[in-house]
């Protein structure tokens, strides 16, 4: 009975893992498309070339 409990354990932990990993996939893709987004507007609103999008 202990076996089947960790080997369930280990699956419901894997899946976890492989969805929380997915998610974060797609967070850091949204976050460089937003990044490229600004970056590319930056370069076409600013005259001097020195304007930035972001504070820091």
């Amino acid at each position: 009975m202990v076996p089947l409990l960790l080997v369930l354990l280990l699956a419901l932990v894997l899946f976890g893992a492989g969805f929380a990993l997915d998610v974060l996939w797609w967070f850091a893709v949204a976050v460089l498309v937003i990044w490229l987004v600004g970056f590319f507007m930056r370069s076409a609103t600013s005259s001097g070339g020195r304007g930035r999008w972001y504070k820091w």
